[in-house]
């Protein structure tokens, strides 16, 4: 690994040789990937951001869209948020369009979410173009490196999920 700090990723040398290479490459990929992750986002709410949408108020949408008619608390489990933060993201939603809460048929406290048409619009209007903005961002990978990186990154999130 370099010396260039950057790529330490907050880990100096001695901390790195106590842990091992194996363990010190782990946890300068968790933190790169924290740090990567939040770079996204923060690039995406860019690209939103002339439109009102957030990336997590993008995200939710398309869980709900993925998942059917979910429960609030099915969405925040598949987005890895509290229910609180999807209820405030779900209201967010609803008051602009995207979004119906409607109570359960079986269970009135329990809230379900629906997109509507016009949401489904918005994103069919939107996918071309901010699927090419992500491809431009990952366009430094061959496509051999990029299916490697996915399934390597799956396969660390159904890890993670485990335990």
């Amino acid at each position: 690994m370099s010396s260039d700090p950057h790529h330490r990723l907050g880990l100096d040398p001695a901390e790195a040789e106590a842990l091992g290479a194996g363990d010190a490459a782990r946890v300068r990929l968790f933190r790169l990937l924290v740090v990567f992750g939040q770079e996204l986002r923060t690039r995406m709410d860019q690209e939103l951001r002339p439109t009102g949408m957030t990336t997590q108020q993008a995200a939710l949408t398309g869980v709900v869209d993925a998942m059917g008619r979910p429960s609030l608390s099915q969405a925040a489990a598949a987005l890895g948020t509290t229910h609180q933060n999807a209820k405030a993201l779900a209201v967010a939603l609803e008051r602009k369009g995207h979004l119906e809460i409607e109570p359960d048929s079986d269970d009135a406290r329990v809230r379900r979410l629906t997109t509507t048409a016009s949401s489904r619009e918005f994103w069919r209007a939107r996918g071309r173009a901010d699927q090419e903005r992500v491809v431009e961002w990952f366009a430094g990978l061959s496509d051999a490196e990029a299916q490697t990186l996915l399934e390597l990154l799956v396969r660390l999130w159904d890890g993670a999920r485990k335990g």
